[in-house]
């Protein structure tokens, strides 16, 4: 199948497939008018770099998963470490997520939010130490 179809049935934009081609996560057969042709692994592998990239996999773990998805003779363990390592720097992100919350959520209450110049917020972000509401 052409990548017009690939596209419509993976549900990913034929850029993307391209990028994907370009730096060889997909590798599709090429016609006899040298036109890209799409076997149904193609897009099972398409699928499946979609699905990881939803979960926050980068590409070159995408391309990890995938080595270890058509090694038949990898072990559970290895699969499990990449998803646990990738679990962790999800957990970290929340954390300063979290993080950022707080530290917004203190500037924002200090701020009066009237007419007056002087803002907890801004000073803040300048690093200037804000004095408590009155």
């Amino acid at each position: 199948m052409n990548i017009g179809d690939a596209a419509a049935q993976s549900g990913l934009p034929a850029k993307t497939i391209r990028y994907y081609e370009d730096i060889g996560l997909v590798a599709p057969a090429r016609s006899g008018n040298g036109y890209r042709d799409f076997s149904e692994t193609d897009l099972h592998k398409l699928a499946f770099v979609q699905r990881a990239r939803s979960l926050g996999f980068s590409i070159e773990e995408c391309r990890a998963l995938l080595s270890l998805y058509d090694d038949r003779n990898r072990a559970s363990a290895d699969v499990k470490a990449l998803a646990e390592a990738h679990l962790a720097k999800i957990s970290e992100k929340i954390e300063n997520l979290q993080a950022m919350q707080k530290t917004l959520g203190e500037l924002v209450h200090k701020c009066h939010g009237d007419d007056r110049p002087d803002c907890p917020i801004l000073d803040g972000l300048a690093g200037a130490r804000t004095a408590e509401p009155a």
